[in-house]
């Protein structure tokens, strides 16, 4: 199975609720509009978001007197397309050595999403080093020595509990020995002692900014897309602590509502920069809005 055929069918339960509402089309008019905007609310897009696109998709069906089914689902495909087209998709690895920072709450798949960025970055021909920075949970350095191990990086890792700055500080110090291109920093993810968890995201930061003071610097936050809503929410959260570059969303693969993705872009302006739809090392895509919208309608 391919990627998009992958995206598909983790985006089906969306698309079928397209399906069934373009399955009963008879004519454009203000009360078939008016379901496609429930049905865009209903797919977690969310409802300031919805409203605007149907209300840019209402302008253009009188402007364009579009009449037909197809010509309805081309548009809509469109008007939800702009909404994820915003500047800054591609990573920024200008530098040598250039900065990866993972955030996201434990649970999201951040430290896979890990493994398979230092695996696409690999087979781009860099060199990789990851800092496994998340000390406080059990297992979370063992589970990255194993994503970094499949995918042929190097780790610089320390016991459990230690200072995750002072992990990131000897990261650098390995980085800057082996001449590598981009270290990947992972971090803790414990909202529920939020203060805590930003103080140390700001002590890694200032690490990164005295340690490299010019290199190129992404902070990647991952979401888990079958959290709907709440995923908006987390942004909210750490874009509080980090300035947030782009997001990685995870788990599109079945009981995921699609439109959360149109929410969190519209909403909050950080592009999305890579999706996931599995759990093999392979199974990690730069994100593509035309083929996103064209998997749910």
């Amino acid at each position: 199975m391919g990627f998009f055929d992958k995206l598909k069918t983790g985006l089906g339960k969306t698309r079928n609720n397209f399906n069934n509402i373009f399955s009963n089309f008879r004519k454009v008019d203000e009360e078939f509009l008016e379901e496609l905007e429930e049905n865009l609310i209903m797919s977690d897009i969310g409802v300031d978001t919805s409203v605007k696109i149907i209300s840019e998709l209402r302008t253009r069906i009188k402007k364009e007197n579009i009449q037909d089914e197809e010509n309805v689902k081309k548009a809509l495909r469109e008007e939800m397309a702009k909404v994820l087209d915003i500047p800054n998709k591609e990573l920024k690895l200008e530098t040598k050595p250039s900065v990866i920072l993972v955030v996201g709450v434990n649970g999201v798949g951040k430290t896979t999403s890990i493994g398979k960025i230092a695996n696409r970055l690999k087979k781009d021909g860099k060199k990789v080093v990851v800092a496994a920075a998340d000390t406080f949970r059990a297992a979370a350095v063992e589970q990255l020595d194993i994503w970094a191990n499949r995918a042929g990086v190097g780790i610089v890792k320390r016991a459990e509990g230690a200072d995750p700055a002072s992990v990131v500080f000897d990261a650098i110090k390995e980085v800057k020995e082996q001449n590598a291109d981009v270290l990947i920093c992972d971090t803790a993810g414990r909202l529920h002692n939020k203060k805590y968890l930003m103080d140390e995201l700001l002590k890694i930061e200032k690490v990164i900014d005295k340690e490299l003071p010019n290199a190129s610097k992404e902070v990647l936050l991952v979401l888990d897309a079958t959290t709907g809503q709440n995923a908006i929410m987390q942004v909210k959260a750490f874009k509080e602590t980090v300035d947030i570059s782009g997001i990685v969303l995870t788990k599109l693969d079945g009981t995921a509502k699609g439109g959360v993705v149109l929410g969190i872009v519209s909403e909050n302006q950080i592009p999305i920069k890579f999706i996931g739809v599995g759990e093999q090392i392979d199974d990690m895509e730069i994100f593509d809005s035309k083929d996103f919208v064209e998997a749910i309608i």
